[in-house]
């Protein structure tokens, strides 16, 4: 079997493709998770301490430049339908939000530095809370004895 390739610019300002080889089985499951958009763990980040007059269209001039953005989602209150001074931004990969995270951290958005940290599970991801599944219990042993033949 042959492996496959992807290809994709690092940044909107690099002109040098990178290439990735995927083993053939991983490829098509690549491709579904894509189609069904279920986001890799730490793919998603929060940006804190946004100015009130930051809109979704401007945080996604300014974040799509580390990677592919899926949603944007800026917190308003419901009342009032202002912004609350955050926003959710879900990435399609976890490498585009590591370095989103690493690159606007700490920085200036619309003279105001913001904050940016990698966004917590909701209870509503993967059917509830993920749960660790501890040290393997003792399996029974099957003996001739116990199989009616």
């Amino acid at each position: 079997m042959a492996a496959s390739t992807v290809s994709f610019l690092a940044s909107s300002s690099s002109s040098t493709p990178i290439t990735i080889n995927i083993h053939p089985k991983l490829a098509s499951s690549a491709i579904h998770a894509s189609i069904s958009q279920n986001y890799p763990l730490a793919s998603k980040i929060i940006v804190k301490n946004l100015p009130f007059s930051a809109s979704e269209s401007r945080l996604v001039k300014e974040f799509s430049q580390y990677g592919q953005i899926a949603e944007v989602k800026l917190v308003k209150d419901e009342a009032k339908q202002k912004s609350k001074g955050f926003a959710f931004i879900q990435y399609t990969s976890q490498e585009a939000a590591l370095i989103a995270l690493e690159s606007m951290d700490r920085q200036l958005f619309d003279d105001r530095r913001v904050f940016v940290e990698l966004a917590n599970l909701r209870r509503s991801d993967f059917g509830g809370y993920p749960k660790t599944s501890g040290p393997p219990q003792e399996q029974q042993k099957v003996t001739k004895d116990d199989v009616e033949e």
